[in-house]
């Protein structure tokens, strides 16, 4: 692998030569050793979290360096900007935006859900982010961990399909991508898949009427991140996310997703083992796209040594993720701002 920095013009697809992974950055701009290494491993794309996040310019110089370093301007880079708790980017340069259930209580929820994330997108784009981890199309039930909690959109399947699918398409028409997660569904764990294993014991009629129904109605969707959870009705030994059983026969299968899967973070303590086995297992089960945040070196180059380039299908799928991308059409910022305060300041 050539040390030498690549230039926008040597390649002009995120897909062509990409490695299968996601990777995180240790802080607001790149050290030299990162640098280096993103030039070597040419990952598909980036992840951004609150350590990265300084003002809008520096945001912009990020990006704009994560992207030379891989010599691809479409490369994709993520974050997570849910509202309420997951919210990298807020105060005092951006607006704070708020949890998804209260959209679940407004008179218009799906119309003020999609001009929220119309807004969210705008603020993304300007600082060169073109892939947001939302909507999230968990359904909770009672006694489910906290982790899900505000940040469902409703505990019915329906309001969760409607906000979800808004949420969706207001990022889609800023010019940026939605991740819908977690597939096939979080919201019955009983702790927390950062700290623990989530085992949902339901049988796979009780799933397919309630956890699985939003990430079917919205399989057209480009994006999907797994979930590290164990159902033991389809697998009783592996996580969603390391299960071939799981990506067949429910991911790929039942809900009928065939865009590009992802895993949510290799880094959780829901997964057990080396860094370098997580992603052969995930890769194995069928992922298309492994993706580690923490930004930590040596955990970085565990995962390379397993991620190959991108190829057949998951290629297919990684362009035609980006081939959704377009630009946004003429919007007034100040309008559907003023808009969108008032929906909340009356409800």
């Amino acid at each position: 692998m050539t040390s030498a920095e690549p230039t926008f013009s040597e390649t002009t697809s995120a897909a062509s030569g990409a490695r299968a992974v996601i990777l995180g950055c240790s802080g607001p701009t790149l050290t030299p050793e990162e640098a280096a290494f993103f030039r070597d491993l040419a990952p598909w794309g980036f992840i951004l979290f609150k350590r990265n996040i300084g003002t809008p310019d520096e945001v912009r110089a990020l990006t704009d360096a994560l992207r030379a370093t891989v010599g691809r301007a479409d490369a994709p880079v993520l974050i997570d900007q849910e509202g309420g708790r997951v919210q990298r980017m807020g105060p005092p340069h951006w607006p704070k935006y708020p949890a998804g259930r209260r959209f679940g209580a407004l008179a218009e929820a799906a119309e003020i859900a999609r001009l929220g994330a119309r807004l969210m997108a705008h603020d993304l784009a300007e600082v060169g982010i073109n892939v947001d981890c939302a909507p999230m199309l968990d359904v909770p039930v009672d006694g489910s961990d906290d982790i899900v909690g505000d940040r469902a959109y409703g505990t019915r399947p329906e309001a969760v399909i409607a906000i979800g699918r808004a949420v969706a398409e207001g990022l889609l028409a800023g010019g940026v991508l939605p991740v819908i997660k977690h597939i096939p569904g979080h919201g019955r764990a009983t702790c927390d898949s950062h700290l623990d294993l989530p085992v949902v014991g339901a049988d796979r009629a009780s799933l397919a009427a309630s956890d699985f129904q939003p990430f079917r109605a919205l399989a057209d969707m480009p994006l999907a991140m797994s979930a590290h959870v164990v159902f033991t009705a389809i697998d009783p030994e592996r996580p969603a996310t390391l299960s071939p059983t799981v990506i067949r026969e429910i991911v790929r299968g039942a809900i009928g997703f065939d865009g590009l899967l992802m895993t949510d973070d290799l880094s959780m303590h829901a997964l057990q083992g080396p860094f370098r086995a997580r992603a052969e297992a995930a890769l194995a089960a069928g992922i298309d796209v492994v993706l580690h945040c923490n930004g930590r070196m040596d955990e970085m180059r565990a995962i390379a040594e397993a991620t190959p380039r991108l190829a057949g299908e998951a290629a297919r799928r990684a362009e035609a993720a980006l081939a959704r991308l377009v630009g946004p059409a003429a919007f007034d910022v100040a309008e559907a701002r003023a808009r969108f305060e008032a929906a909340f300041q009356t409800a």
